[in-house]
């Protein structure tokens, strides 16, 4: 039997929902252009009250047709703009799909309300499914979030996901290359990329401009803790620890009742602390017995470093010239190796980077960053350490009436490094990992 085609919906009526939505996420995503910072705090509360307003308006337009495909996308849009996953709004944008499978933007909304409820894969399948009836922007951009948070069968298959995750935001950015959310989403897909392929400068590079083109193009962006928090993150990871300092901060005063930006702000602070105390007091250790430990350096502790089978990063062999700390230069230090004593050892919650303070007979003591160690990895106070063509830095920081002034040397791998003089084993070294907050970017 022939069912009668479903009765038109009046124009004017969706078309008035249609304004009330777009209000309501105006409203979300330009909070800070009518609100202050410090109205920060009460943000979601805001923008929760004005969804239920809205809801009501809505209502009081349009009751007869509430059922159809287009009503039932608008209102669960609607209360799909709050942070917390809406069972309502799964209910609605469900019905929504199965009256109309090629409404697209009722897919992209099933797809986010997944992604809160925690389901990655009806997420994924939502957002592919939007892609198949129509190209669109909002659906590569969520997309890429997705893919990175599938939960892989393979390292092999990480890494395609993550491949994959970079692509479809640039095929986001590609169709509008003003939209700052698709810059702020390729930012993130090369964040995640740097930490899977080796922490290549340029793709730290490429993953800031593109944090910075969001901002550019869209004011809004500035106003996104997720966009301050990562971006601090690989700022920390490349030891520009006062721009981490300053983007923790800055995500945490937009978003108050996130917690993790001003615990990695005060980690961040306690370990700088922390280091420098050490480094001044030479890891506390008596001055007769860090002569005695001094005194035990011998050329043997350079082990192939001090043979002249060294190979650089070239696969040249060379001799190296042992130098003293003092006498290192900012920046990599080529044709160079260093010899010194550990006096301390310290590490962090994250466990990155494994940090230990190094001193030789000349008298200063700096810190040592390896990266990419295993956590079963380290060395004790007392022992001997040589470290090839060593790449130095100096750090001065200031953040809210603290200074600190240390210099560094960090080694992207326990593999450069010759322990007691022995070389260190493949088993020294891990993967690198990111912190991030499992949401709808």
């Amino acid at each position: 039997m022939n069912l009668p085609p479903p009765p038109r919906i009046s124009p004017k009526p969706v078309g008035a929902w249609q304004e009330l939505v777009d209000q309501l996420y105006s409203f979300r995503d330009c909070y800070f252009e009518t609100h202050s910072v410090e109205d920060a705090g009460r943000k979601h509360q805001d923008i929760r009250e004005e969804m239920e307003k809205t809801v009501e308006q809505m209502e009081q337009i349009l009751g007869s047709v509430r059922g159809k495909a287009q009503a039932l996308m608008l209102t669960g849009k609607a209360l799909n703009v709050i942070h917390d996953y809406s069972p309502k709004a799964e209910e609605l944008l469900s019905k929504a799909v199965k009256l109309e499978p090629a409404l697209v933007e009722a897919w992209n909304q099933l797809g986010e309300v997944f992604w809160k409820k925690g389901d990655v894969t009806s997420a994924h399948t939502c957002f592919s499914g939007a892609l198949n009836h129509c190209k669109n922007k909002v659906s590569l951009q969520n997309l890429s979030m997705v893919l990175r948070q599938l939960q892989p069968g393979s390292l092999d298959e990480h890494s395609r996901y993550v491949m994959e995750s970079v692509q479809k935001a640039k095929m986001a950015v590609k169709m509008d290359v003003l939209d700052g959310r698709s810059w702020y989403i390729l930012g993130n897909a090369y964040l995640s990329l740097y930490f899977n392929t080796g922490q290549s400068p340029k793709i730290s590079q490429q993953a800031l401009s593109a944090y910075a083109q969001a901002e550019k193009v869209d004011k809004k962006a500035s106003c996104n803790p997720d966009l301050h928090l990562n971006r601090a993150t690989l700022h920390k990871y490349e030891e520009n620890y006062g721009e981490a300092l300053e983007g923790f901060s800055q995500a945490a005063a937009l978003d108050p009742g996130w917690p993790e930006p001003h615990q990695r702000e005060q980690q961040l602070l306690e370990f700088l602390n922390r280091l420098t105390s050490l480094l001044e007091s030479k890891g506390k250790i008596k001055t007769k017995k860090l002569q005695s430990m001094l005194g035990n350096l011998r050329p043997a502790h350079l082990g192939p470093c001090g043979d002249g089978h060294y190979q650089s990063a070239s696969g040249q062999k060379m001799t190296l010239e042992l130098k003293p700390l003092s006498a290192l230069q900012s920046g990599v230090n080529s044709g160079v190796v260093i010899l010194g004593k550990v006096v301390f050892s310290l590490t962090t919650e994250e466990k990155v980077p494994f940090t230990f303070g190094l001193v030789d007979a000349d008298g200063p003591c700096y810190a040592v960053m390896v990266y990419n160690t295993v956590q079963s990895w380290g060395v004790l106070i007392g022992d001997s350490v040589a470290i090839p063509e060593p790449s130095l830095r100096l750090h001065r920081i200031q953040h809210k009436g603290k200074d600190y002034s240390f210099s560094s040397i960090r080694v992207e791998t326990p593999l450069l490094l010759v322990v007691n003089g022995k070389p260190q084993g493949s088993s020294s070294q891990a993967a690198a990992t990111v912190a991030s907050r499992p949401k709808c970017e």
